[in-house]
């Protein structure tokens, strides 16, 4: 991916970012009024949630922006850990939203409550509820374009206050037709324990992230992305771990070449493959080579038919799969292992 590319989709994301900040604000204006006009827990639960969409709204266009930033001494791998940080910190403040939602609605249920003006709050909430459906699947669809997982949790987020807004109006409609108060900070409760599995989901992958967990489908893209980048004298590649910088991915990966190779000519073989592999890859990145020198052992698999070396007849490439890049150097069937390796 280009210099023009990565500036386009930076673009794009700081207008999703800016798009939630804006209608998160007036959709939270809209449930702290109808709160105040009812007096409804469920409601108090639903405006609880959109409060914490607004401050991670904020908090996250400042991480989209920030991951934005090229490289500099300091960072020299970027800046694109910020979104997981800021996944993070979404999760914790769903978690915390949802623990005072369950504080305040069993107070409710000790000293009970008397909701007001029902037909109103069911009215603001479910239009509010419906905005919400929308600018999540708006802040995910991008977020996955993009490759912004602050983006992404964002949208899982805003998805989670139209579930909050869906039980709300449930609960008030039930208040309304049963005239039995209760049921409203019972279905609150309900929605904070709904919450507080999205913001323990949103955590663990930010920890996942942050700790650099293997994830089998960011390497499998890799590996395909290499196979398509593929040339002559690209005989094998092993030994392939990958950092998710959000936007942006460092790969290191031990690649094998023809041993009569010169340094110039390795380089800038590589080089080339590098360009390729990214043009084919679906988010922007570098790949740090160590190459290993073939000693003859991979013949069967090197298509360089103009090989002056050449010690067996070549068969086939072995394929770059999501296994074989990620496991260590596999000699073909009858060879001496490969001992030019030191880290196999």
């Amino acid at each position: 991916m280009g210099d023009a590319k990565r500036s386009a989709s930076a673009t794009a994301r700081m207008r999703a970012g800016w798009i939630s900040l804006v209608s998160g604000s007036a959709i939270l204006v809209a449930k702290v009024i109808a709160w105040q006009l009812t007096g409804s827990q469920v409601v108090f639960s639903d405006a609880m949630e959109s409060i914490v969409n607004v401050v991670a709204a904020a908090f996250m266009l400042f991480a989209v922006h920030l991951a934005a930033q090229p490289a500099d001494d300091n960072h020299p791998y970027g800046h694109g850990k910020i979104e997981f940080v800021t996944s993070g910190f979404e999760g914790g403040l769903i978690a915390f939203a949802a623990i005072v939602i369950i504080f305040e609605a069993v107070k409710a249920l000790i000293e009970g409550s008397d909701p007001q003006r029902l037909g109103l709050g069911i009215s603001v909430v479910a239009v509010a509820g419906v905005a919400n459906l929308l600018l999540g699947i708006f802040l995910i669809r991008t977020g996955k374009e993009h490759h912004s997982l602050a983006l992404v949790a964002d949208g899982k987020h805003v998805i989670s206050d139209f579930w909050t807004s869906t039980g709300a109006v449930l609960g008030l409609i039930l208040v309304w037709l049963t005239d039995i108060a209760w049921i409203d900070p019972v279905v609150a409760i309900v929605v904070a324990l709904l919450l507080l599995r999205t913001g323990g989901g949103l955590l663990r992958e930010s920890a996942r992230g942050l700790m650099d967990e293997v994830d089998p489908e960011l390497v499998g893209g890799l590996a395909a992305s290499l196979e398509s980048a593929r040339a002559p004298g690209i005989i094998e590649v092993h030994h392939l771990r990958a950092i998710d910088l959000a936007s942006f991915h460092h790969v290191d990966l031990h690649v094998v070449v023809p041993e009569f190779w010169s340094v110039e000519e390795a380089h800038d073989a590589l080089d080339a493959f590098q360009v390729r592999a990214f043009d084919h890859h679906a988010k922007a990145g570098e790949l740090q080579f160590h190459v290993d020198p073939c000693e003859r052992a991979y013949c069967s698999r090197c298509d360089l038919l103009d090989c002056a070396v050449r010690a067996a007849p070549f068969e086939a490439t072995r394929p770059f799969t999501r296994a074989t890049v990620a496991d260590g150097p596999a000699p073909p069937a009858g060879m001496d292992a490969i001992h030019t390796d030191s880290q196999a």
